[in-house]
């Protein structure tokens, strides 16, 4: 089994926001494989499916982000699966330019709340993630306004093409493992990243 979480926040007020791009990731994966993200468990939404011979969890925790961790780690231990093998986190990064993809497999939380509620949860930050840049925080603004905050037409539109790369870059990791994937999608502007 491989869980496949995306990170947001449920409510319809949060839709497009930069803090719900791992939902938008995991809705093209969701189209991709023609996985439905319907099923209410491990405090998500969740769809299953088999993926290049592999058993593969969609979720999207509805804990809010803030407490990721809360389903990442019911869903960890239903499966008894192992996160550094078998776990791959989405999510947004204000560390990161808007439209930039920085594949890791394993790391800090790099201040980003939800992560650390999932490394908190699981006890170890030995799980794969796939970051993608939301754009720096202005100086003027509140961070939680910030991440809560819709991108401009023109981020918008790098941002559809993160997102889709986004995809392709954890499909890779499926069938080609994380540093295949690293190498591929790593580079410094993924409007011209991938294969």
């Amino acid at each position: 089994m491989l869980i496949i979480a995306g990170l947001g926040n449920p409510d319809k007020k949060y839709e497009h926001t930069r803090h719900n791009t791992g939902f938008e990731v995991l809705d093209i994966l969701s189209d991709r494989w023609d996985i439905k993200i319907n099923d209410k468990k491990h405090r998500s939404l969740c769809g299953t499916g088999i993926i290049r011979g592999e058993k593969i969890l969609l979720m999207k925790p509805q804990t809010y982000m803030n407490c990721s961790g809360e389903a990442i780690a019911d869903a960890v231990g239903f499966y008894k699966v192992d996160p550094a093998a078998d776990l791959i986190i989405i999510y947004d990064d204000v560390d990161l330019p808007v439209g930039r993809l920085r594949i890791r497999a394993e790391g800090s939380a790099g201040g980003h709340n939800g992560m650390k509620d999932i490394i908190s949860h699981l006890g170890s930050e030995a799980f794969t993630r796939v970051r993608v840049g939301i754009g720096a925080r202005p100086a003027d603004w509140d961070m939680a306004d910030w991440v809560l905050s819709r991108f401009s037409d023109e981020d918008e539109s790098v941002m559809k093409k993160s997102r889709l790369l986004a995809a392709e870059a954890v499909d890779d990791i499926v069938l080609n493992g994380v540093d295949h994937a690293m190498s591929g999608y790593n580079a410094s502007d993924t409007a011209s990243s991938g294969q």
